[in-house]
């Protein structure tokens, strides 16, 4: 009986951990600082977020599980 009391609480603990790693650092906002491949970036809520990828000081960005992209440009559309 303890033992699988144990093992569902490891498994909730295990899904709450996870699930928090999945949202805390999804972000928008500017770079601040870039160090290698680490960028350090400040989030429209004044928050500061770690991420890796390419991007200079002041570039608008999007943090999505700790990976940077860099807002694409729409394309300019006519006749």
């Amino acid at each position: 009986m303890s033992k699988k009391m144990i093992s569902l609480a490891m498994a909730l603990v295990f899904l709450a951990s996870t699930a928090a790693v999945s949202f805390a650092g999804d972000c928008k906002g500017k770079v601040k600082a870039v160090e290698g491949a680490s960028i350090t970036v400040t989030c429209s809520d004044g928050s500061e977020v770690k991420g890796e990828g390419v991007a200079k000081v002041g570039d608008s960005v999007k943090v999505m599980g700790g990976k940077i992209t860099t807002a694409k440009k729409k394309a300019i559309e006519g006749c």
